[in-house]
């Protein structure tokens, strides 16, 4: 997907805000940034902050964070804010039934296991590039982890950790795995762009362990994912997501997992306690 550097940088506040952030919130606005593009594209109801509002800080007259996921934050220019428009939940919520009912359109995602679908990759690492980013309704800061740590209850411990450190592997190429470091960080930061030390710890973590590919995985389908004009589906992973997800009788939010209550929080975004 192209972008205007200019417009990008200056929707940011310009370049002396850009300079001023740290390389992890550089590399998150540009992604919220891409995956917003596609959201809008096919129309989202419940579009997300633009990225110029997701690494300035809150002014003092804000009343929301920028971090707050995309379910409790007012969406549209700023002079025509509105918060997003929200179907009830089905009493035992399934999987499909956030994707359709909260995370919708889900663009980047779905393009993500389209990708990994059609190379022909595990059902584990489809899965996995269906999930990666989905926390993000929820809350925005540090997905990789907040991401694995509301699906674990749910997946394999496999697909959970390469949710985790994708986050950190964007920033480090691995050209025989298929991973470039990504042109667009060069084009719009420059070549200077150091990831702050707490990704580059995990990084060397994830490197040498057993499950590295599976997360590296997850970073090469989410790179190529940002393609307008694209029509995807869910439907193609409703066996997938039987398979490798331990959907909850009870449904999702009321199993009394460890995780139970992200869920509900993102069924129920408007009860104030």
């Amino acid at each position: 997907m192209e972008i205007d550097r200019r417009a990008f940088i200056a929707s940011l506040g310009g370049t002396a805000v850009v300079e001023a952030m740290c390389p992890e919130a550089k590399a998150e606005a540009l992604e919220h940034h891409l995956s917003d593009l596609l959201d809008e594209s096919v129309g989202d109801g419940h579009a997300h902050l633009h990225a110029e509002e997701q690494v300035v800080a809150a002014p003092p007259e804000a009343t929301v964070r920028r971090g707050a996921g995309s379910l409790f934050t007012p969406s549209g220019p700023a002079n025509n804010r509105r918060m997003p428009e929200l179907a009830p939940m089905p009493a035992k919520p399934t999987l499909v039934d956030f994707f359709n009912l909260r995370f919708a359109p889900a663009n980047h995602v779905l393009q993500s296991a389209t990708r990994a679908l059609k190379t022909g990759m595990t059902e584990e690492t489809i899965l996995a590039c269906l999930l990666h980013d989905v926390v993000q309704n929820l809350i925005k800061v540090d997905h990789g982890w907040w991401g694995a740590q509301m699906i674990r209850p749910y997946v394999s411990e496999k697909i959970a950790w390469a949710i985790q450190y994708h986050q950190a592997l964007r920033f480090y190429p691995d050209p025989a795995a298929g991973y470039e470091y990504p042109e667009l960080y060069v084009r719009i930061y420059g070549k200077d762009y150091v990831p702050p030390q707490y990704i580059k710890d995990a990084y060397e973590y994830a490197k040498k362990h057993k499950w590295y590919m599976e997360a590296r995985l997850v970073t090469v389908n989410d790179l190529y994912a940002f393609e307008p004009g694209v029509k995807v589906s869910l439907d193609p992973f409703i066996d997938i997501i039987g398979r490798n997800f331990k959907q909850p009788k009870e449904g999702l939010g009321f199993d009394n997992s460890a995780t139970a209550h992200m869920w509900r929080t993102m069924m129920y975004p408007d009860n104030p306690l």
